[in-house]
């Protein structure tokens, strides 16, 4: 009789392997809608999805949203229609590595190319030379980072920054709480392509959901949205590689932080005070130290990472009145 291990291993090797290749969830009819109506645009052979909403007839103003990490530009969808009853343009991409975007492997993801595919998209549209407003969350703040220091450098072919209003980011290395799996996946070295590989809806909500306030955490259909554009182009096998920009937020502090520090530009921050990731009061009194002629919106007191899908209308409200002030 075999060995009772080789018989375990006779049964398990074929699940697992047929696990490893499931493929990824079905679109929900709204998710499905989200990519129907946008576009794609090359840069350097790569695919990037973006949307582009006309609004106000008539209104010069033009705002670019930036998402977050893991997720995609789905999670402006709660507050995308009052945007366009503000801006005549509304505009958001899925970060290379993202949603519906390409997610080339290997590749050394970084910041400083995405904030030059945000410049590339906006030369696609015809729009390099105008003003740009930037609304930004999470993994997006340090990209607006990064766009805000290539303004500050004046350089020919860069955004012009007519405001900028960040969310719940980590802008700040010494304040910044990332998650234990986040950890693991940008430091795991040869055990990070096994975790990626082995990761999971159960395993990916479980995670997600503790950034969420306790009143405000994301329905199931919800959390399958976004491991669905996860999912997409298999985008979970790079999560990894992503993770990096954490790592670079550290190396490249002085030249980001710096950027926000030294601009004249209208500045907002709008905070979800229940964010473990970037916890109160040890963030809001450092940004608050480092940048005193931003102003900031402080949510309720329940809602936490996400305030643009835990909040929507506090967080429009606010970014309106950000933006009506000057």
């Amino acid at each position: 009789m075999r060995e009772w291990w080789v018989q375990v291993g006779l049964l398990v090797v074929p699940l697992l392997a047929a696990y490893l290749h499931i493929p990824p969830p079905q679109l929900s009819p709204a998710l499905h809608s989200w990519k129907s109506s946008g576009k794609f645009f090359t840069y350097k052979g790569l695919r990037i999805f973006y949307q582009d909403s006309v609004g106000v007839v008539g209104s010069p103003e033009i705002v670019v949203l930036l998402h977050g990490f893991p997720t995609s530009s789905y999670d402006w969808y709660k507050i995308w229609e009052g945007l366009t009853l503000r801006f005549h343009r509304v505009i958001a991409l899925d970060f290379l590595g993202f949603g519906f975007s390409d997610k080339p492997r290997p590749h050394h993801y970084s910041i400083f190319e995405q904030a030059s595919i945000v410049e590339a998209l906006l030369r696609h549209l015809g729009l390099q030379s105008r003003r740009i407003n930037l609304l930004s969350h999470d993994y997006g703040d340090t990209v607006a980072q990064e766009l805000l220091y290539r303004f500050k450098q004046n350089r020919s072919g860069r955004l012009t920054i007519k405001s900028l209003c960040l969310s719940n980011g980590g802008i700040f290395p010494e304040t910044h709480r990332p998650l234990l799996l986040q950890k693991l996946l940008k430091d795991g070295g040869m055990l990070s392509p096994i975790l990626t590989r082995l990761m999971n809806f159960f395993v990916f909500s479980r995670g997600l959901t503790p950034v969420f306030g306790p009143y405000t955490r994301p329905s199931e259909s919800e959390l399958w949205d976004m491991w669905a554009g996860i999912r997409n182009n298999d985008g979970n096998l790079v999560i990894d590689s992503l993770l990096q920009y954490i790592n670079q937020r550290k190396k490249f502090r002085r030249r980001w932080v710096g950027a926000l520090a030294s601009v004249s530009i209208p500045i907002h921050f709008i905070y979800g005070p229940l964010d473990p990731v970037n916890p109160y009061p040890e963030f809001l009194e450092l940004y608050r130290k480092t940048l005193p002629r931003s102003t900031v919106s402080i949510l309720d007191d329940h809602i936490s990472h996400y305030p643009q899908l835990e909040d929507p209308m506090g967080f429009l409200n606010a970014y309106m009145g950000f933006i009506n002030s000057f």
